[in-house]
């Protein structure tokens, strides 16, 4: 190999380095994580994440760097997005590696899910069967935000903050599925829960947005 061409692959493996190096932090992939499911101010992304402002900022400016984040001002905020739905299948193919190769992530969720009811897979195309019959509610309770930026078609909206007052807008004579960001999201757990303490029959969906738009099945923007 010639030093030009040795050259021209360092140069290669050094960028996609930047890639490696942008996501070696549980909080920025934590991060991208919630911007795969709709655009975020730095407050918000901090709030959820548990972070304050300034390592939040500087979290997501190495996002920015490595250009898997995009941000744009809008007034005296600024507005975070992934850089693409590239970035977003990118994410969720590295969880499903994870999920493959390392058994630790299936051990930490079972334990955390052990004896808790309604957690039971779920499957895809009976929801969206029955959905379509109007045999099953899907519910998103997801914040409103993310619900509009994409939900799967035919959910409704119910953020987990609202549940306990809205609780008289769900119906009792059929099954309710909860669902949230996906298979690591507490969102839709605690859903479920709530709903079952109140009577209501009750079941969660693993699945985030994302992984119903890879999967091709139907997924709605807007109210």
């Amino acid at each position: 190999m010639s030093q030009e061409d040795r050259q021209f692959k360092d140069r290669i493996y050094e960028h996609l380095g930047r890639i490696g190096k942008a996501l070696s932090s549980p909080k920025r992939l934590e991060l991208l994580d919630l911007l795969s499911q709709g655009p975020r101010t730095v407050e918000v992304l901090s709030q959820e994440a548990s972070l304050n402002l300034a390592n939040a900022s500087k979290h997501l400016q190495i996002l920015r760097a490595a250009r898997l984040v995009e941000a744009e001002k809008r007034g005296l905020y600024v507005i975070y997005r992934v850089g693409g739905e590239t970035v977003t299948q990118f994410f969720r193919a590295l969880r499903l590696l994870a999920e493959e190769r390392l058994a630790d992530i299936s051990d930490i969720a079972k334990r955390y899910l052990e004896g808790r009811q309604g957690m039971e897979a779920v499957d895809r195309q009976q929801l969206l069967k029955r959905a379509r019959q109007g045999a099953v509610t899907v519910l998103d309770v997801r914040p409103k935000a993310e619900y509009v930026a994409g939900h799967i078609a035919g959910a409704i909206s119910i953020p987990l903050s609202e549940l306990p007052s809205r609780l008289k807008d769900l119906p009792r004579h059929q099954e309710i599925v909860a669902y949230c960001r996906g298979p690591y999201c507490v969102l839709a757990i605690k859903a479920v829960e709530m709903l079952r303490k109140k009577g209501f029959r009750a079941s969660r969906l693993e699945d985030g947005v994302p992984d119903w738009r890879a999967r091709g099945l139907p997924v709605a923007v807007g109210e």
